[in-house]
């Protein structure tokens, strides 16, 4: 089995319909599809249910976790797949044929450890975006510092979870972030980018507070991984060298700041000169 898509849920029988309908309406049939649902008290057990027939491979258990990422680590410990894609429920595949052409970029690119695709966002009042995360950037710790891979249009091979360990059940957000971190930065594998839109994420519930926490959690793991002397220019200087990567791709407005810097560079000398003549 080449792919494993991993649904986790808990009391979203809407949500999982909708994830469950693009899953098994994919051209594709030759993957395996696992449910994790968290003892839901609501009609997602009878969805499941409903679809079974549905999925030539199909794997599901409905049973109290510890959280979002306990049931993610539940799911892929359950897994036969070379791959990885873990759907929320909620979320939905992009197309009927966005399986089937995410494998063929894969074979296509001699199976990299990592290969990822778009994002589509969804926003509540209609709005679409199309979320590309790093989008075939070269990776740095500058860009995880900054960014994350998104988690939903990545397929991940299986064993990377045995070498790596599987996601921090102790972080209620940012886990997956943390596992890229680990496995990208630290470990040196090299994610591959296709430009095919994956997946559509909803952007319900999305909030404030989700990135409150998200900042929270990511400072707590840079300052436990990594020593402050590493941290503190990045703390200092992260936001204006992503200033500066805006202006690289508008050439007039780095050759207009880069004249205004040297304008000013040229005034503090002729300052510090008189200074020290004074002196």
């Amino acid at each position: 089995m080449k792919l494993s898509i991993i649904t986790i849920n808990r009391n979203n029988a809407t949500g999982l319909e909708k994830t469950l309908q693009s899953v098994a309406s994919q051209s594709f049939k030759e993957f395996e599809y696992i449910v994790i649902d968290g003892a839901s008290t609501d009609d997602s057990v009878e969805i499941v249910k409903k679809y079974e027939s549905q999925f030539a491979h199909l794997k599901w258990v409905s049973e109290p976790d510890a959280g979002i990422y306990n049931a993610m680590n539940k799911g892929i410990r359950r897994a036969s797949g070379d791959y990885i894609q873990i759907l929320n429920s909620g979320d939905s595949l992009a197309a009927d044929d966005v399986t089937e052409r995410m494998l063929e970029a894969l074979d296509k690119m001699g199976e990299p450890s990592i290969l990822y695709g778009n994002m589509i966002k969804c926003f509540p009042d209609g709005r679409r975006y199309v979320d590309n995360g790093i989008g075939g950037q070269e990776v740095t710790f500058l860009l995880f510092y900054l960014g994350t891979l998104n988690h939903d249009p990545t397929y991940i091979r299986r064993t990377l979870f045995n070498k790596y360990g599987y996601y921090d059940e102790s972080l209620k957000i940012v886990s997956d972030w943390k596992w890229f971190m680990q496995a990208i930065i630290e470990g040196g594998e090299e994610p591959q980018y296709v430009n095919i839109n994956v997946t559509l994420f909803d952007m319900t519930g999305v909030s404030e507070s989700n990135a409150a926490l998200v900042k929270e959690e990511r400072e707590a793991v840079l300052r436990q991984a990594y020593p402050a002397a590493l941290l503190a220019d990045y703390e200092r200087y992260a936001d204006p060298i992503e200033r500066y990567q805006r202006l690289e791709r508008h050439p007039w407005a780095l050759k207009l700041t880069g004249f205004i810097e040297r304008v000013l560079f040229k005034m503090e000398q002729r300052k510090d000169r008189k200074t020290n003549i004074l002196k």
